[in-house]
């Protein structure tokens, strides 16, 4: 295995900084918070679990809290936008992490979006509008590598038709990436869009049958990212000076799958400055947010 240039452990100090992050009570969400507040900052995880979430903020560390948040249903969005913009703390970094992956039959959030769509992309997208007033510095979307296949039709964003999981997954995913190029023509801070190669977190909880999925995470743990270093690219994105809006974060080596992060280059979907478009104005549409 290659050397690594670039890990976690060499992030500079964060200290007197604060850092959001959607996601946090598992996964790359977790390891992304624990890193940021071993460097010193004070983070803040939205979770919907809260026996989960508290065994999360005891590991993180006396830095930490937890503010309940279902991306799944805008009011509990609005509700925890809202608990940050009354305290007026400014937010140096927010981390767009949770999501939901592959789900066998087509299901919607308490709202009556496709579920992959409503809580991958349109949380996020309300959750970043409603705090655009506290961002202070940067926005952190995370993506996946299916967005490179995945191809958003504008007629069929919530795939009435042709639902199909891994389809539903990777379009929400390419979403995230259009919506993180986009945003920084929408927000006085910098937005990257990152994807953290291929890794056995929890977030693959679903599948055909326990032999696919025990296979899946088999081959993920034999090619793909150690746990160890899944939180990289986004600790890197938050941080690197060489960052611009037009940079794509993830791992750097064979096939993204693994390796220290750099800067990749971005699906062709995300340079389409009409799609970005088209998307933007529906998101604001369904959500009722606009920045």
């Amino acid at each position: 295995m290659a050397q690594r240039t670039w890990t976690s452990d060499r992030m500079p100090s964060q200290a007197g900084r604060t850092v959001v992050i959607t996601g946090g009570a598992g996964g790359i969400g977790l390891r992304a918070a624990q890193a940021f507040a071993r460097h010193g900052a004070q983070v803040i995880i939205g979770a919907r679990g809260e026996t989960k979430a508290r065994q999360a903020v005891a590991a993180i560390g006396p830095d930490a809290e937890w503010l309940p948040l279902d991306l799944a249903d805008l009011a509990s969005v609005e509700r925890f936008a809202g608990r940050l913009t009354e305290r007026g703390q400014p937010i140096d970094v927010l981390v767009n992490c949770a999501g939901v992956m592959a789900i066998p039959r087509r299901e919607l959030t308490v709202d009556g979006f496709e579920k992959h769509f409503g809580t991958n992309h349109l949380g996020h997208f309300a959750l970043t509008g409603r705090l655009r007033p506290l961002l202070k510095e940067r926005v952190i979307t995370v993506s996946a590598q299916s967005a490179r296949s995945a191809t958003i039709r504008p007629g069929n964003l919530q795939l009435e038709r042709d639902y199909a999981p891994m389809r539903a997954y990777g379009n929400s995913k390419l979403a995230n990436i259009l919506f993180a190029v986009e945003l920084n023509h929408h927000a006085p801070v910098l937005s990257l869009p990152v994807h953290p190669g291929t890794a056995p977190t929890d977030i693959q909880q679903y599948g055909s049958n326990r032999v696919t999925n025990a296979l899946g995470r088999v081959i993920m743990r034999a090619v793909g990212q150690p746990l160890e270093y899944v939180a990289d690219p986004i600790t890197f994105a938050a941080t690197t000076p060489d960052a611009t809006a037009d940079s794509y974060i993830a791992p750097t080596g064979p096939f993204e799958l693994g390796g220290s992060p750099g800067f990749v280059k971005l699906p062709p979907a995300a340079l389409d400055a009409g799609l970005r478009a088209t998307l933007w104005r529906e998101s604001e549409r369904l959500t009722g947010v606009r920045y």
